[in-house]
């Protein structure tokens, strides 16, 4: 494995996981301050934040898809797994994120 592939799938795991963490606590804050339930609001936002690190952490453009694409139509399947490999790194990430959003407002993950 290259050092710059190792290199984004950490990259994409971490800004994916960033996303939903930060976005959700950000939104509590704005909870807070409009006297409104933060526990609950945070557990949302952070399922609905879930797609939108992905993309983030993708760099919100088509080049995955077109290299997922490329490769899999030109019978280049070591691009094809390296490429998923990245979008399940970014998408773990994220859901990291919404387990420990939901830990930390529920206090379980149920």
């Amino acid at each position: 494995m290259s050092t710059n592939y190792v290199y984004t799938l950490v990259l994409d795991f971490l800004i994916a996981l960033g996303v939903v963490v930060g976005g959700a606590l950000v939104g509590a804050l704005a909870a807070i301050l409009t006297n409104r339930p933060p526990l609950h609001l945070m557990v949302d936002l952070a399922e609905r934040l879930k797609i939108w690190a992905l993309v983030s952490a993708l760099g919100g453009t088509f080049g995955t898809i077109r290299a997922l694409e490329s490769g899999l139509f030109g019978g280049q399947l070591g691009v094809v797994a390296r490429q998923s490999t990245i979008v399940l790194s970014a998408f773990l990430g994220a859901h990291l994120g919404y387990l420990l959003i939901t830990y930390l407002a529920r206090g379980s993950l149920k």
